[in-house]
C-alpha cells in the first residue's frame, strides 16, 4: 500500500443514490409468508421482492389506507 493516495482525478460514486441500508421491521407471517410463494414462483429472494414492491409504492407515491 501507498503511504499517501491522490484522489483529484476521483469521481463519485454514480452508484450512491441505489445503496441499500440494511434495517429490521416487525412483518405479519402472512405478508412474509406472501413474498416467499412470489419467490418460489418467480425465482427471485424474497427480500428483493419486498425491496422492489416497496420501491414501486414509493415511486407511484401509493397512500395507504388505513381501516
Amino acid at each position: 500500500m501507498r503511504a499517501e493516495y491522490d484522489f483529484a482525478n476521483s469521481k463519485p460514486n454514480p452508484y450512491a443514490k441505489r445503496l441499500r441500508r440494511p434495517v429490521t421491521m416487525r412483518i405479519d407471517v402472512e405478508a412474509i409468508d406472501y413474498f416467499k410463494e412470489e419467490a418460489a414462483r418467480t425465482g427471485i429472494p424474497y427480500q428483493n421482492l419486498i425491496n422492489l414492491y416497496l420501491v414501486q409504492c414509493a415511486e407511484e407515491k401509493k397512500v395507504l389506507a388505513f381501516a
